[in-house]
């Protein structure tokens, strides 16, 4: 057994909570913010109708990061020319001598860019919205990714890049930052972190892990990014962001610095505040084109593939500035 402490004694009896608030069956937490409103705030901040797709190769030859426990995509040719070549299989016969290729993956849903369902994480044996734990067994019936697919994600991106404020190219293994380091990072940027902002945070670590190799990554395996404190939550909670987006396997630092639990964020921001997490997002070349000409905010607009109960899906999200 763990020598840490239990996540409610970490997060607080009492912890921040958005239970409730868009009544007893909501399942897109902190996304309701983003109505019609938002979408057209969003819209202008376009300036010059560069776009930039968010999503990570799948299948890329270094292999693709994912968090201990998974694995890259699986993909393989299932009919191609060779399907038609003697001996070369069972190939269909189509009138006229149509030939084409068709292939098979295997993926872990949460194997690429993706977005967490807010059914995802839990602890008490309650998920987000308070709904009971059982209604994840076999699929999730409450909170999956499904209700985020059709709702779609759009609205004001603002892009903090800590690397770049702190001078690296990257942030180091376990190295942290908080909600005054993403203030102090938006004030050096020139811009602000506004309400219902969908809030996007470059660490460099991804674009790490296609500069070394998969021995050197995952040694000591953590990754850095925001660590949990009450202050955090509530100035998550007083901002009402409505969806964070990082450029890390899980968020936040992997495991906390004080007490050794692993993603108590998930659970502070997800579980009980219902904000929408998404990871493994490409900002190297958005940050470059943001820092280029001093222009830091943008439509962001997603949607996670629609899976039926499922805890999260892949997703390409576009950037228009």
């Amino acid at each position: 057994m763990s020598d840490s402490p239990a996540m409610r004694d970490v997060l607080g009896e009492d912890a921040p909570t958005n239970w409730g608030k868009w009544g007893p069956e909501d399942e897109l937490g902190c996304l309701n913010y983003l109505d019609a409103a938002e979408v057209l705030r969003g819209v202008r901040h376009i300036r010059t109708g560069e776009v930039f797709t968010l999503q990570i190769p799948m299948g890329h030859p270094q292999g693709d990061p994912v968090f201990p426990g998974r694995k890259s995509i699986e993909r393989e040719n299932i009919l191609d020319e060779s399907s038609w070549a003697p001996g070369g299989g069972d190939a269909p016969d189509f009138p006229g001598g149509l030939h084409y290729a068709d292939d098979l993956a295997k993926i872990f849903l949460q194997g690429s860019s993706q977005y967490d369902a807010l059914g995802h994480v839990w602890y008490d044996g309650r998920i987000w919205n308070g709904y009971d734990a059982e209604t994840t067994v076999g699929g999730l019936s409450k909170a999956s990714v499904q209700p985020i697919a059709e709702k779609g994600v759009v609205g004001r991106g603002v892009l903090i890049d800590m690397a770049r404020h702190r001078g690296k190219s990257h942030l180091d293994k376990g190295e942290t930052f908080d909600h005054t380091d993403l203030v102090a990072a938006a004030e050096q940027q020139g811009v602000t972190i506004e309400p219902h902002d969908v809030l996007l945070i470059r660490t460099g670590f991804l674009g790490y892990w296609y500069e070394t190799t998969q021995e050197e990554f995952y040694e000591n395996f953590n990754e850095p990014g925001l660590t949990h404190s009450r202050e955090l939550v509530e100035w998550f909670q007083r901002g009402e962001i409505a969806n964070l987006v990082t450029d890390t396997i899980a968020n936040e630092v992997t495991k906390d610095p004080e007490t050794g639990v692993m993603l108590p964020l998930h659970c502070a921001l997800m579980r009980n505040l219902g904000l929408v997490l998404s990871e493994v997002i490409w900002l190297d070349d958005l940050a470059a084109a943001c820092a280029a000409d001093g222009r830091w905010s943008f439509l962001y607009a997603a949607a996670p593939l629609k899976v039926v109960e499922g805890t999260g899906a892949p997703v390409n999200p576009i950037v228009i500035r």
